[in-house]
């Protein structure tokens, strides 16, 4: 199909667009049937529903669709139709098939938008030189935080910026599980209602590992922060390990735990990581709870700006989808933020909170000091609550603001103690 064979987009704005553009819809799920339900039940002017594209669709299909929208369990012959939609909405998600048929329709000069955060973490660039070079669109406000306007806010609002750290609660998921666990729930017992309620999928390995998160926040840091990374390179801490005696220890200073993803820029260097880190009680981000989300830039001219709300969910990123497709049809396009290639360091200089579970003996506190000692970190506290027996014993240290690195090497060697029972748990303390 020729380039010449779609009508254009327009390219400069107006307040009334001066005709319907057809739109098909790729993926009937949760987030496809709310945009479809916007586009019938608000009809945006300039945008005209024509098509639905889903594997099995007898099972998709409902009432309220008009009767003159196609259905369709064949996306090649929508992409490929002369006749056919000028903008794909994308929402089938995953690398593939959705990258083919993103691909298929920048080719042909057809705009798209789409949701789909793992396909613009790691192909984001080739799809915006392809449709560049087609005369097309590509738009992905909800690729992150949902309905929040993460990315129209950076691209726009923040322009102007140099924006020097981002950090945020990037997976609903995630922050249900840590905030029902907050209020004194186990981690299966929060993570079966999560599934329960279709917040986490059966293998929940993508959220509670960290890399939806990770996804996103390489997003945001090409946006934010102008450096290009490879998503692979962040480095992710599960929630997996983190317990309700951790919350108890939090809460006695004065913390809540929620899973951040976080990126700076720390001596010319990019430091980036997603892992469950102590938020102090005052900070915005412990204010973040059941599957919302919050992102926090930090600019040099600015200062703080905090995007906070429904971060999940069909209809607020439906809501996300259909701005960015009446963004079109008006005209508006996303300014170009350049960005260069960088390397991600995982070196910090942040305090740290650190639990053992040992089986006590005397001595313990004391070589554990000595090897924080030898790497030069300074201890800030130790905490250990009565009631727990002595050959299954948790206490916590925190200790001053020091380097990732030395931490590390301090802890590789704090592993070889008898009297350790498992790994201890090293969470980052998010500063105020």
């Amino acid at each position: 199909m020729s380039q010449s064979s779609v009508s254009p987009l327009p390219s400069s704005p107006q307040t009334h667009p001066s005709r319907s553009f057809r739109v098909a819809i790729f993926g009937f799920g949760t987030v496809g049937s709310s945009v479809a339900r916007i586009l019938v039940e608000s009809a945006p002017a300039g945008l005209h529903l024509t098509h639905i594209v889903n594997r099995d669709i007898a099972r998709k299909r409902v009432d309220w669709i008009p009767s003159d929208v196609t259905w369709s369990e064949d996306p090649e012959s929508i992409l490929s139709s002369a006749n056919g939609p000028e903008i794909i909405v994308e929402l089938a998600g995953g690398l593939e098939p959705a990258g083919t048929w993103i691909r298929q329709a920048l080719t042909a000069g057809k705009s798209v938008v789409t949701a789909n955060k793992k396909l613009i973490a790691f192909h984001g660039l080739e799809l915006e030189r392809l449709a560049s070079d087609h005369g097309a669109h590509l738009l992905f406000g909800a690729a992150v935080a949902g309905g929040i306007p993460v990315i129209p806010g950076l691209e726009h609002g923040l322009a102007g910026d140099r924006v020097e750290r981002i950090e945020g609660i990037l997976n609903g998921t995630c922050n249900f599980i840590l905030s029902k666990m907050e209020l004194g729930a186990d981690y299966a017992t929060v993570l079966k209602e999560a599934q329960q309620l279709g917040y986490a999928e059966a293998d929940p390995t993508e959220d509670v590992g960290g890399f939806d998160a990770r996804a996103k926040l390489s997003i945001l840091i090409r946006l934010a922060l102008r450096a290009q990374v490879h998503p692979e390179e962040i480095e992710t801490c599960p929630i997996t390990d983190v317990t309700a005696i951790d919350f108890s220890y939090a809460n006695d200073l004065k913390c809540t735990i929620r899973q951040i993803a976080r990126a700076e820029r720390v001596d010319g260097q990019l430091a980036a990581t997603v892992r469950p880190m102590l938020v102090p009680l005052s900070s915005p981000l412990a204010w973040s709870h059941s599957t919302e989300n919050m992102v926090v830039t930090t600019g040099h001219y600015g200062g703080d700006v905090i995007f906070s709300g429904h971060g999940a969910g069909g209809h607020p990123t439906a809501v996300a989808v259909v701005s960015d497709l009446i963004g079109l049809v008006q005209g508006s396009c996303r300014i170009a933020i350049p960005s260069s290639p960088a390397k991600i360091s995982t070196e910090l200089e942040v305090p740290h909170y650190i639990r053992f579970l040992v089986s006590d003996r005397p001595g313990i506190v004391a070589a554990i000091a000595g090897a924080l000692a030898r790497e030069n970190i300074n201890l800030n506290a130790i905490l250990q609550k009565p009631g727990y027996p002595l050959d299954h014993l948790p206490f916590v240290i925190t200790v001053e603001p020091c380097r990732t690195s030395a931490l590390k090497r301090a802890l590789n060697e704090i592993a070889q103690l008898p009297a350790l029972l498992e790994k201890p748990l090293d969470l980052q303390i998010l500063e105020k």
